[in-house]
C-alpha cells in the first residue's frame, strides 16, 4: 500500500520487513491520501513543550491541564493526532505533517531496539485522583505492563528493557509494599530479555533503599543505584540514582536526609514541602518529591562519559526526574539537573536523556542538541488503552514507537556532535 503526497511517497509493508517499519500501526489499509491545508498547519513560534530547535506544529490538543497547546512535528506526533488520523478513515500509519512530507520508514536496519515504560505504580486499591485531579487506574496499570511485556516478546526483536521507576505506588498499604513490588517485577521475568530498573519517589515511600537494591536487582554489585551498561560497541547507556540525594528512602536519622530536608528549608519556605505553592519558575522543583544525584555519582558520571567520549560511544542518560525544563513541567525537575547538565555538556557523546515522573510526557531539544524524552506514565491509561513502547537505535538516531497513549518520537543526532567523536 501507498500513502502519497506531492514530495514524498513511503511504502508501507504488513508483516513489516526484517528491523521493522518504523511508524506503522497495525492492519494497513490501502489508500492514496492527500493532506488537507487544515492537517498542515502553519509555522508557529509558540514556546510551548515542543523542540526549541526544530520547526513546530500546533495540533491543537491540549498540552497541558493550563491549556497549553501540545506541537506535532515529524520529530514529536501526540496521542490525539493519532486518533484523529485513526478517525478519518485514512491508511493507519503514522502521517507526520511537515513542510517536506511524509516521514517514511529508515531503510537501515537498527542496531537493537529496546522496550520502555514509564510510572505503573501498581496498587491493589481503586482508582483514584492525583492532587491535581487527574484519574489513576492503580489496578489497570498492571494490565498496560502485561500487554508491553506480550507486546514486546511477539516483537521478538527487543534486546531489553527498561523501567523508568514509581514501580508501585505510594497509596499501597505499607504491609502490602513487598507484595505488590513483586507481582509487578513477575510481569516484567516474563519479558524474553533483561530488565533494567531505576528507583522512584513511590518505590521509596514503600521501601528502604537497601531494599529495592535487591528486589530490583540492579547491576551495581554494591548498595548503589546507579550503573551504566553497553548493548553494542556503538552505545552506552547511563542509568542514574534521582534520588541519591533526598529525604527519601534513607533512614531518618542519616545524614543524607538532613542534608537534604536542609536544602529544602532554604529553598521551600512552605510547612508542607511538598507544595511548590509561592516558588517561581524552575525554584517549584524544591519539593520533597524529587531529589538530585550526589557528588559521589557526579564524579562517576563525569568518569563513565570521559570513557564513553574515548570509545567513540553514543551515550543514553536514564533517570526516573527529568534534566531540561523543557521537556517537563518545572515541579518535576531534578533538583540539581543544571549540575548533571554541565557534566554532559563537557563532552560530545550524550544523544538522548529519557525519564518518566511528570505523567503527560514531554519532549525537547536543548541547545547543545541533546534530546529529552519524558515518558507517558502508564497509571493514567484508562481500561482498554496503554502507554509503553519500544527505541529502535540507529548510529545516527533513537526513533521511538509508542503505544497509542505513548507519543512517538525522532531523536536524530546532529551531524557536528557524531563528527566530534
Amino acid at each position: 500500500a501507498e500513502v502519497r503526497r506531492t514530495e514524498a511517497s513511503v511504502k508501507i509493508q504488513t508483516p513489516p520487513p526484517p528491523g521493522g517499519s518504523l511508524l506503522i500501526y497495525s492492519t494497513v489499509r490501502s489508500r492514496s491520501y492527500q493532506p488537507s491545508a487544515r492537517e498542515i498547519p502553519p509555522e508557529s513560534s509558540h514556546p510551548a513543550r515542543g523542540s526549541r530547535c526544530l520547526p513546530r506544529r500546533p495540533c491543537g490538543c491540549a498540552g497541558s491541564s493550563k491549556g497549553a497547546p501540545r506541537f506535532c512535528s515529524r520529530f514529536y506526533f501526540c496521542l490525539p493526532c493519532k486518533q484523529r488520523f485513526r478517525r478519518t478513515g485514512h491508511a493507519e500509519v503514522l502521517v507526520m505533517a511537515t513542510a517536506n512530507g511524509l516521514v517514511h520508514a529508515s531503510a537501515k536496519k537498527p542496531l537493537f531496539t529496546f522496550g520502555i515504560i514509564a510510572d505503573v505504580q501498581y496498587a491493589d486499591i481503586p482508582d483514584g485522583r492525583s492532587f491535581l485531579g487527574v484519574p489513576r487506574y492503580y489496578r489497570h496499570s498492571i494490565s498496560v505492563l502485561q500487554r508491553a511485556v506480550s507486546t514486546w516478546n511477539k516483537q521478538g526483536n527487543i534486546k531489553f528493557s527498561i523501567n523508568f521507576g514509581d514501580t508501585i505506588d505510594g497509596f499501597c498499604p505499607k504491609d502490602k509494599s513487598l507484595w505488590a513490588m513483586q507481582k509487578v517485577l513477575d510481569e516484567f521475568e516474563k519479558f524474553d530479555g533483561p530488565t533494567y530498573h531505576m528507583f522512584g519517589n513511590h518505590c521509596l515511600y514503600n521501601l528502604p533503599r537497601s531494599k529495592l537494591v535487591a528486589l530490583l536487582k540492579m547491576p551495581t554489585g554494591s548498595d548503589r543505584a546507579y550503573y551504566d551498561f553497553s548493548p553494542c560497541p556503538e552505545y552506552r547507556f547511563v542509568v542514574l540514582d534521582a534520588y541519591d540525594f533526598s529525604a527519601l528512602g534513607w533512614p531518618q536519622d542519616h545524614p543524607v536526609t538532613a542534608a537534604a530536608m536542609k536544602l529544602l528549608d532554604e529553598k521551600n519556605p512552605n510547612t508542607d514541602k511538598n507544595s511548590p505553592d509561592g516558588l517561581v519558575d524552575v525554584d517549584r522543583r524544591f519539593v520533597k518529591f524529587n531529589g538530585a544525584v550526589g557528588k559521589e555519582q557526579l564524579s562517576w558520571l563525569n568518569d563513565v562519559l570521559q570513557d564513553a567520549s574515548d570509545r567513540r560511544q553514543n551515550v543514553v542518560l536514564c533517570s526516573h526526574l527529568p534534566m531540561d525544563p523543557g521537556a517537563v513541567y518545572p515541579a518535576a525537575l531534578m533538583w540539581n539537573y543544571d549540575e548533571v547538565m554541565a557534566i554532559v555538556r563537557r563532552y560530545n557523546c550524550v544523544r538522548a536523556c529519557f525519564a518518566g515522573h511528570d505523567h503527560k510526557g514531554g519532549y525537547s531539544v536543548d541547545s547543545h542538541g541533546v534530546h529529552h524524552r519524558t515518558l507517558e506514565a502508564a497509571l493514567e491509561c484508562p481500561p482498554g488503552t496503554s502507554a509503553f513502547g519500544h527505541i529502535e537505535a540507529y548510529p545516527d538516531k533513537l526513533l521511538l514507537v509508542g503505544s497509542d497513549g505513548m507519543a512517538d518520537t525522532e531523536m536524530c543526532f546532529r551531524s557536528s556532535d557524531r563528527a566530534a567523536l
